[in-house]
């Protein structure tokens, strides 16, 4: 029999939308789409990098319930609100997935509030950070 964790954070959208900030299914991990705001505070930074700091935290913390953490991310889907933070939000990914290298993809759609400038959904799988890791680069060939 599957086992299945699923995870609430106390958000009050989770309650109102029905949905789990985490749902593990072995070890497989589903990370809902994750905004910045501050677990202790309830405030959200205004500046792209703080709050690009503060989602990673938050999906950090989710993955930690399940005895995960970010160097598990397979896959990860960036929700970016004006493009022209797409660099900035760049920069912070590519210092938190540094070696781990998930796939990504990043878009810029409208977000449910202004305030949220950066949303970020992923999916890991337990133990992929300790996994046997082959790069292939296409570049290179």
């Amino acid at each position: 029999m599957v086992d299945v964790i699923k995870v609430k954070t106390g958000n009050k959208f989770e309650d109102w939308a029905s949905y789990s900030r985490v749902v593990a299914v072995d070890n497989l991990i589903f990370v809902s789409n994750t905004a910045g705001r501050n677990p202790e505070t309830k405030e959200i930074p205004d500046d792209i990098t703080a709050q690009t700091e503060q989602v990673l935290a938050n999906i950090e913390r989710a993955l930690r319930a399940v005895e995960s953490g970010l160097e598990d991310v397979v896959s990860s889907r960036v929700y970016v609100q004006d493009p022209a933070d797409g660099d900035a939000v760049g920069e912070v990914l590519g210092k938190a997935f540094r070696g781990i290298d998930p796939a990504t993809t990043m878009v810029c759609p409208a977000l449910g509030s202004k305030v949220y400038r950066v949303e970020i959904d992923v999916t890991a799988y337990r133990g992929a950070g300790k996994g046997n890791t082959r790069l292939i680069n296409l570049s290179a060939t």
